[in-house]
């Protein structure tokens, strides 16, 4: 009787168990799809596919979407999450806002959301921010890489952009001329090297920088504001391990990773293969 007895128990036990297990997976399962979306463009689909691919490592339903303008299919909640870069969102909500840092940036941004909408974690080493490129000689004239050098070097600058690329106009103490304009790249960087330039502007995150010119670094304090990868999303949209999910890519990206990833794209690769291959060799959750 006492064996019969503990057999029971036993297979009591195990049933309850396996109804919890059931639960549990029927709650996983039944998570809402989240839609993920972007700008057409491929810089903003292929951050879409990263938190869609994020999304998909945890098991999570979920497809991507565009729209011209995302936030405001965010907004109006036809959207669950928004890539986007910390800057150009706080310029979006508060235009000719002055703080520059990382964090600064952030705080602010998060303050202007509007109702409804929040900011998961922003990657502190993935960025896309404006810098400025300069050729070795000229690094080595100014004595490095540091940006701040280029206070010290204010008068008599030239400086390019490809035309419509958003230069910033002052860099800490120096106010700087008009850019020059350049249909592309290619141009914009050969006239660098010819010294019709002084410096070229382009962003951290571009995979056209050539390897023979010198990116100056923006060192603390910044000079030049932030733009850190961050996922925006609708609150009280997500489960917690969804949340999760999405937040975790800010502790594995990095600008080397999104540039490299960028030139895959820019070479005809699918963005959402991409994101799935980098993920794949940089697993969240471990």
């Amino acid at each position: 009787m006492r064996r019969l007895a503990a057999l029971l128990l036993a297979a009591l036990l195990i049933t309850t168990l396996m109804a919890g297990c059931a639960s549990d997976t029927a709650g996983h399962n039944a998570a809402p799809e989240v839609v993920v979306g972007s700008a057409p463009d491929a810089g903003s689909t292929l951050l879409a596919a990263l938190y869609l691919a994020a999304l998909h490592s945890y098991g999570f339903g979920a497809r991507a979407e565009t729209a011209v303008d995302p936030m405001a299919k965010l907004d109006s909640g036809e959207f669950t999450v928004v890539p986007a870069f910390t800057g150009r969102v706080l310029q979006t909500l508060e235009p000719g806002a002055l703080v520059l840092s990382d964090a600064q940036v952030y705080r602010t941004m998060v303050s202007a959301l509007p109702e409804g909408v929040a900011a998961g974690d922003y990657a502190i080493s993935a960025e896309d921010k404006p810098v400025l490129v300069v050729t070795g000689a000229t690094a080595s004239d100014w004595g490095g890489n540091d940006l701040s050098a280029l206070t010290k070097h204010c008068d008599g600058l030239v400086v390019g952009i490809v035309t419509g690329f958003p230069a910033p106009s002052v860099v800490g103490s120096c106010r700087l001329p008009a850019p020059r304009e350049f249909r592309s790249e290619t141009e914009l960087f050969g006239a660098l090297r010819v010294g019709q330039l002084t410096a070229a502007w382009t962003t951290t995150a571009d995979p056209g920088i050539p390897g023979d010119l010198v990116a100056l670094a923006d060192g603390k304090p910044a000079l030049i504001q932030a733009e850190n990868v961050v996922p925006l999303y609708r609150r009280n949209a997500l489960t917690e391990r969804q949340l999760l999910a999405i937040n975790e890519v800010a502790g594995v990206l990095d600008t080397a990773a999104l540039a490299d990833m960028r030139r895959q794209v820019a070479g005809g690769a699918d963005p959402q293969a991409v994101a799935g291959g980098w993920l794949s060799d940089h697993p969240l959750g471990r």
